[in-house]
């Protein structure tokens, strides 16, 4: 099989001559051990240094306050430094507002101000040849919700203010059915997946309730995948953390990968979720990037992968737990991942 077809079969749970395998996406802190290690001078190489099955295009987004997609919005609220050293729970623009009415007072970006389709063919037409094409959408309206109000304000907004949480997660939702469209038809035709997601879990559980997850959060991701969906597109969800009580959840709003498989957060165990949810979905992850990959050796890791082959003969992108490779992960475990995927 090669690199498409066997993404495609695995996805649709259909026999496979091995599993379809995924890097991820490695952090630029990352960059330097990885091009030393596997003797290469360009991060996009990486595919061919471990052999994997999937290329992700990230959404070319270029705005005066952003140049990426997942920070299209800036609500940093009374902020002096780089984004990056914002945590979860800084205010947010809308920290003090009750009245939806007012949502217009943000200054929204526009999508067709900052994606330009030729970018959007250009990145794309520059992927290696051969490989399953997966474009790095996010789309993530409840994370970025959460950061228009700071994460502990908009918890409570969306039980307390729901008509205000509901509007400007509806407005940042409109942001990425437009911003997604132009994608999709810039690039139609020619890439197999997308990313999309938001983070719904911790360690030991989801972050809110699922009855709010499914009345608030699901109806603009059930949106994001049937527009995805029209273009034949297949749907990897990602949510870090514990979220098996809305696993049925996702698959039932059309979502065909479930992403990552994050080992060490509570119910995630792989062949629990096999058993209760292998007929109906993929997962993608299931190699623990929180413990293993970081502080075992190239046995244990080589070990953990056939145990999931042995789990999922179909079914299963293999992947690190998280999508992002961090620098603690030695390259060597990285490459007996793959060595043992293959």
């Amino acid at each position: 099989m090669n690199h498409i077809e066997r993404f495609i079969a695995t996805i649709e749970r259909k026999p496979v001559d091995r599993p379809a395998s995924w890097l991820g996406l490695p952090a630029p802190s990352a960059y330097t051990g990885l091009l030393e290690y596997f003797k290469i001078n360009n991060i996009d190489k990486m595919t061919y240094a471990v052999d994997d099955d999937v290329y992700p295009v990230e959404l070319p987004y270029n705005s005066p306050t952003s140049n990426a997609i997942y920070a299209a919005f800036d609500f940093a609220k009374d902020f002096e430094g780089n984004n990056e050293d914002r945590t979860l729970t800084a205010a947010g623009f809308f920290e003090d507002y009750s009245d939806p009415s007012k949502i217009e007072d943000f200054d929204w970006p526009d999508p067709k101000k900052y994606i330009d389709p030729e970018l959007c063919r250009k990145a794309v037409d520059d992927a290696p040849e051969g490989k399953a094409i997966m474009g790095v959408l996010w789309s993530a309206h409840f994370q970025d919700t959460c950061a228009a109000f700071g994460m502990e304000e908009a918890l409570m907004k969306m039980i307390m203010e729901p008509e205000m949480f509901q509007a400007v997660l509806d407005r940042i939702l409109d942001f990425y059915l437009e911003a997604n469209e132009i994608f999709y038809k810039a690039t139609e035709g020619k890439i197999h997946a997308v990313l999309i997601g938001n983070d719904l879990g911790s360690q030991t559980g989801l972050m809110v309730s699922p009855e709010l997850i499914r009345n608030v959060v699901l109806p603009g991701t059930r949106k994001l995948v049937e527009q995805a969906h029209r273009y034949g597109l297949k749907v990897i969800h990602h949510s870090c953390g514990a979220i098996r009580d809305i696993i049925g959840d996702l698959i039932d709003v059309g979502c065909d990968v479930i992403h990552p498989i994050q080992a060490l957060a509570t119910g995630m165990e792989p062949d629990g979720l096999k058993n209760d949810f292998g007929d109906r979905v993929t997962f993608c992850g299931g190699v623990d990037a929180q413990f293993l990959l970081v502080n075992g050796d190239e046995y244990a890791v080589s070990s953990k992968v056939n145990e999931l082959k042995e789990i999922f003969p179909t079914g299963l992108i293999v992947s690190p737990s998280h999508e992002a490779v961090l620098p603690d992960i030695p390259p060597s475990n990285i490459k007996a991942l793959f060595q043992s995927v293959h």
